[in-house]
């Protein structure tokens, strides 16, 4: 699957939102591997209930992650796919 390439600054804030339409947050953070720049999770903020009942990796700080390679689509929102969360 090809992402097109989005400046960290364009996803920043933007909504997280499943093909489904459930709201889950919205971006604060990218992580990534430092050597490679391979992104890894996007850290989600201002989350939803029901977010919060996903069993979704956490950062130390308990902030949830959701792995880069569960995304779908970066327009108006970022849109991941349920499936690849779990």
């Amino acid at each position: 699957m090809q992402i097109e390439k989005n400046p960290f600054g364009a996803i920043l804030g933007k909504m997280v939102v499943t093909k489904e339409g459930k709201r889950l947050g919205f971006v604060k953070d990218i992580a990534f591997e430092t050597r490679s720049g391979e992104l890894i999770n996007i850290v989600l903020k201002e989350l939803t209930p029901y977010t919060r009942n996903l069993n979704l990796e956490r950062t130390p700080d308990k902030e949830m992650l959701v792995p880069y390679s569960a995304i779908i689509a970066i327009g108006d929102f970022v849109v991941v796919s349920e499936e690849d969360l779990i």
